[in-house]
């Protein structure tokens, strides 16, 4: 059954973090058509923010994400100055004194920052935003460039949650990736941060690595697992040299075929569980008492760039070279390069290259997909209905739909729709049903491998 699902199924679809996805962004949403959805933001809405840092200390050769490796301070210096500008600009067309209720870090590696700069960035946003009370504020953190006087830094700044970066225990799999991170450095890590009184961690494993086998990913979430952490992060890898050349430094001979990714995959969720730890939608696991857990329970689990979440905002801010912007109206993102980014600052503008606009349609489909990725289940009449369309609105989807049910994917009772539990790890397909862009014929945009 598996091989059978693996040769219908396993094919390049979305991670549906936003819809429309990425890929369908395009350069006539700009820096103008931004500055009129920030206008209209009502003034007691509550953001979320994101600060984007884009710079690394190591190449690690599986990554996907936008940063550039340094030896030195000096870019990083420069890089904040221009954020600086760009805050300016956000705050002109904002006004002063918003209401945050979420604050995240991310990169490329926040910790590329020196101690004064993580407390004075912390006290800048203070002061240009209203940040509510018991406001979450997360960071990314990566163990190999850690200083105790960045840990008392980021302490004193108010940091809540952290998101270290472990991907695989095993030192085959760590070098065969660039990364060289024995789990004695996280560990020390991780009691850095608690005694400094950060408690709440997170970590993300990845399967489908160089070498990987169930026997190494099982050992590695049992050597997580002792470090206590409050959320664990399960990614499949992307191998997408098209996308980033540097991993065409990894063998590809070497990388596990698509019937041993799908089985680490389950071995390692079977194992995070037995552990006690709550699945939560597609790749994500949280302790039984988590916000993460609770919000999951109560139907108010949200999925966006950062994964799962249970912040409730409606509008996320982005900024930094690359960061993305979620608004009622639509989606931007910023300038990926940073020399563009920069240029764009140069001439007074906020640096939005790209984005895309929401229609109806657009609203209703991104609804039934968020609830199927983080509930596993939706009924398409009752969002149908939210939404002011026909109960049948959906309906040309189902076909496809009844011959996932075929092949045990879905369950389809009328309109509603539910993903099994043994079959989570597939929940991107019927999630692609509802996709109005999505295409898997050559030139289209290529994403990831469903498992």
């Amino acid at each position: 059954m598996d091989a059978h699902l693996i040769s219908k199924y396993d094919r390049r679809v979305a991670r549906y973090t936003s819809y429309p996805t990425a890929p369908h962004f395009h350069a006539g949403v700009d820096a103008d058509q931004y500055c009129k959805w920030l206008a209209d933001i009502p003034q007691d809405s509550p953001l979320s923010l994101y600060m984007h840092i884009p710079f690394c200390g190591v190449l690690c050769w599986y990554c996907g994400c936008q940063a550039t490796v340094i030896n030195r301070y000096s870019p990083v210096s420069s890089y904040l100055d221009n954020l600086g500008r760009e805050l300016d600009l956000l705050i002109d067309v904002l006004g002063e004194g918003r209401p945050v209720s979420a604050l995240h870090w991310g990169g490329g590696t926040p910790n590329t920052m020196n101690p004064d700069d993580i407390r004075g960035w912390a006290d800048r946003l203070k002061q240009r935003f209203l940040f509510q009370e018991g406001y979450d504020f997360s960071i990314e953190i990566d163990p190999r460039l850690l200083t105790r006087e960045q840990v008392d830094a980021f302490g004193d700044a108010g940091v809540t949650r952290l998101s270290f970066g472990v991907q695989d225990f095993d030192h085959r799999v760590q070098k065969a990736i660039n990364r060289i991170q024995p789990y004695e450095e996280t560990k020390q890590s991780v009691d850095w941060f608690r005694e400094a009184g950060v408690e709440k961690i997170n970590f993300d494993l990845l399967y489908g690595l160089p070498h990987q086998t169930v026997e190494t990913i099982e050992r590695t979430v049992d050597q997580a697992m002792e470090l206590r952490p409050d959320r664990i992060a399960l990614f499949g890898y992307a191998h997408v040299p098209w996308m980033r050349k540097h991993q065409n430094l990894i063998d590809e001979s070497v990388l596990p075929g698509a019937e041993l990714r799908l089985d680490m995959a389950r071995a390692a969720m079977q194992r995070i569980e037995s552990h006690g730890m709550v699945a939560i939608g597609l790749d994500h696991f949280a302790q039984p008492d988590d916000s993460l857990t609770v919000a999951q329970r109560e139907g108010r689990l949200r999925r966006n760039f950062q994964g799962y979440t249970d912040d409730p905002c409606d509008v996320l801010i982005g900024i930094g070279a690359s960061s993305i912007g979620s608004l009622p109206q639509g989606y931007i993102q910023n300038a990926a390069e940073v020399n563009d980014w920069r240029a764009a600052l140069d001439a007074g503008r906020l640096p939005v290259v790209r984005g895309i606009a929401l229609n109806q349609d657009d609203k209703l489909r991104r609804s039934v997909i968020e609830r199927l990725m983080c509930d596993l289940t939706v009924d398409l009449g009752d969002v149908c209905r939210q939404f002011g369309r026909p109960e049948d609105y959906l309906d040309g989807c189902l076909p496809d739909l009844r011959t996932q049910m075929d092949d045990g994917l879905v369950i389809v009772d009328g309109r509603s729709v539910t993903v099994p539990e043994e079959q989570r790890q597939w929940m991107r397909i019927p999630a692609a049903t509802f996709d109005a862009y999505f295409s898997d014929s050559p030139g289209q945009p290529r994403h990831a491998r469903a498992v």
